[in-house]
C-alpha cells in the first residue's frame, strides 16, 4: 500500500502560480511535477478563491486579536495573584478555616 503524498504550502503556491500564469497547461504542469491533472487544477482554484483575503484586512485584525487575548490572559492572571483570588489564595483562606472549626478532611 502507498502512502499520501504531503506537500507544503510553498509548493502548491508555486505549483498555483505557475497555473495561474497560463504559460503552460495543467496536464503539461502536472506532468513536469509528477501530479495529477486534478490536483494542479484544485490548488489552481483554491488560490482563486483565497486571493480576495489577501487584500483584506481580516487576517491582520485575527492576528492582532491573538497577540491581545495572550495579553489580557497575562493581566488577569497578574490581577487575581495581586487581589489574591487565585486558586492558591482561595486555597490558603479555605484551609486554616477549616481548621479553626475543628472540620476534618
Amino acid at each position: 500500500m502507498t502512502k499520501r503524498r504531503n506537500f507544503s504550502d510553498k509548493f502548491k503556491a508555486a505549483v498555483a502560480l505557475e497555473a495561474l500564469r497560463g504559460d503552460k497547461t495543467v496536464p503539461e504542469i502536472a506532468a513536469k511535477r509528477q501530479l495529477h491533472p486534478t490536483q494542479v487544477s484544485t490548488w489552481k482554484r483554491q488560490a482563486i478563491d483565497g486571493m480576495a483575503g489577501v487584500f483584506s484586512d481580516k487576517t491582520k485584525k485575527a492576528e492582532n486579536k491573538d497577540g491581545e487575548i495572550t495579553d489580557l490572559h497575562a493581566k488577569i492572571g497578574q490581577l487575581a495573584v495581586e487581589n489574591g483570588t487565585g486558586a492558591c489564595a482561595a486555597l490558603q483562606a479555605t484551609v486554616p478555616l477549616a481548621l479553626s472549626q475543628g472540620l476534618k478532611r
